[in-house]
């Protein structure tokens, strides 16, 4: 096994652990059988534990694995940012804004996301010697069209909290 093949594992690895973690979390939080509404973070959560970190192994389903780990990130930002809104600490302080608030939940999401960026870009590495993609930033692979989708789909759901009522 190559050095790029340990790491790839290694990555993989390091995704299946931390989606398990927040995906157990969530569960033990909101349990299924309360609410009919928990179901889609349960789904969520089992194709992130699942699906995504073996199409991630496979260079076939990269890609497709790339896009589904950031739009179920992008997805579980936005409603636990809502969540952190609708339901703020009684007393505004710096460790209740921080310990109070779903900030630590998304902290998670965010190394999801970093982890299969990682993985993507592990892969279209072709040698050492790759100089770094340059070229439009709010282009498909690189971040500024991940901000897009991200303030995209952010103001289609306050928008449909506000006028959905």
């Amino acid at each position: 096994m190559v050095q790029k093949q340990k790491i790839r594992v290694l990555l993989v690895v390091g995704l299946f652990f931390i989606s398990l973690g927040g995906w157990l979390l969530h569960m033990r939080i909101h349990p299924i059988s309360k609410l009919a509404l928990n179901w889609i973070p349960f789904v969520a959560g089992l194709i992130s534990v699942t699906a995504v970190p073996v199409m991630f192994l496979f260079r076939r389903t990269l890609a497709y694995a790339y896009v589904i780990n950031g739009m179920l990130v992008i997805i579980g930002t936005i409603t636990m940012t809502h969540f952190s809104l609708a339901h703020p600490p009684e007393q505004i302080r710096f460790q209740t804004l921080l310990m109070g608030t779903m900030i630590p939940d998304i902290v998670m999401l965010f190394t999801n996301f970093m982890l299969g960026k990682s993985l993507f870009e592990l892969e279209m590495l072709k040698t050492e010697e790759t100089p770094t993609r340059h070229g439009r930033f709010f282009r498909y692979p690189n971040m500024g069209w991940w901000f897009v989708h991200l303030f995209v789909l952010s103001t289609l759901y306050v928008l449909g909290h506000f006028l959905w009522k």
